[in-house]
């Protein structure tokens, strides 16, 4: 594996006009951080590993934010590792640091462009306290207990609603509630995307349906909500303020959780929360008391993984797990600073 990413170390700095990093010694590479460059952009750009930035991040204290590092800034890229170079250590070791020379190795190749994500609408959410259905579908053709695309069904929305032939909508099944895992207050109910329907005839109180896309079973007692298209691109933004939470469900249900899982955090607009702001799920290190001479009350935490918000609710917001170090479960903390 190490031979492998030196060899694709290799071509990627004699493709920049680099020399090899072994052939100068295991010297690092010096580079200089420009306008656009990102932690996240900078792992995949040096080592191919896109995800080695929350240990880059975790390892380097003095990067309050790791997508939001500064112009100016270096780095040392060494075959295995990139490290954030401490100005203030460096200028009191030779006084003024290391120096990026034109036309070798920390010369600046090029701004790292900023990672986006694409999400399909199909995550999920909380419904929370204040939220509610526009309405329900109330019957299925010759009373069928599945149906899906193209099928006939009925709901209770008519005209006294303000509905209209060709008005669409969202369909979702309400789960069961969801409680904090610390206090165990209800936060709302976890909800899941089923389809969407096009009001095809309208009565005063009463409509006729077709089932226009289904992405799991469709029955009566599901709920309905405006139609919006919920696919949309997520960029990082910076955050606004520090913010502290708590990971209270997953959108399956399942106990364990990995990258590329959606999860529901306990923080929503009413925190300051924004779509496309990053948050890193951490865990305390608890000191084993019988190896020290005197008591440790704590210990940093570890990073174990990061998720990027692409929902907000008032309260609650639906998240994208965009790494996972190790195994993350409900109940886990997650941070977010300024």
């Amino acid at each position: 594996m190490k031979r492998a990413v030196l060899a694709t170390l290799c071509l990627l700095f004699v493709s920049a006009g680099f020399a090899p990093v072994w052939a100068q010694n295991e010297e690092p590479t010096i580079y200089v951080i420009q306008k656009g460059d990102t932690l996240w952009g900078l792992s995949d750009k040096f080592l191919k590993d896109p995800h080695y930035w929350p240990n880059l991040w975790a390892k380097n204290p003095s990067v309050g934010n790791p997508h939001f590092i500064f112009p100016g800034q270096k780095i040392r890229v060494f075959a295995d590792r990139i490290e954030v170079v401490d100005e203030s250590a460096a200028a009191a070791v030779n006084g003024g640091g290391e120096k990026a020379t034109p036309g070798k190795p920390g010369e600046p190749v090029g701004v790292v462009q900023e990672r986006v994500f694409t999400v399909t609408g199909g995550e999920g959410f909380l419904m929370e306290g204040n939220d509610r259905p526009s309405g329900y579908i109330i019957s299925t053709y010759q009373d069928r207990q599945i149906v899906g695309e193209d099928d006939v069904v009925y709901t209770d929305i008519g005209r006294a609603h303000g509905a209209k032939v060709g008005n669409r909508f969202s369909i979702y099944r309400k789960m069961e509630p969801v409680s904090h895992p610390v206090n165990n207050v209800i936060l709302g109910y976890r909800i899941i995307p089923l389809g969407t329907l096009q009001l095809s005839e309208v009565d005063e109180r009463v409509s006729k349906a077709i089932v226009t896309k289904s992405y799991l079973e469709i029955g009566s007692g599901t709920y309905l909500k405006p139609y919006r298209d919920r696919k949309k691109i997520i960029s990082m933004k910076a955050p606004g303020k520090d913010l502290n939470g708590y990971i209270v469900e997953t959108q399956t249900g399942n106990k364990t959780i990995a990258a590329g899982d959606v999860v529901f955090l306990d923080l929503g607009k009413a925190n300051g929360l924004e779509q496309g702001n990053m948050l890193y799920v951490v865990r305390d290190v608890v000191p084993d008391q019988k190896f020290l001479d005197i008591p440790v009350d704590k210990l940093p935490t570890d990073v174990i993984g990061a998720v990027v918000v692409v929902d907000t609710g008032e309260t609650t917001s639906t998240v994208l797990v965009v790494k996972s170090i190790a195994t993350i479960y409900r109940g886990d903390r997650v941070e977010m600073r300024k």
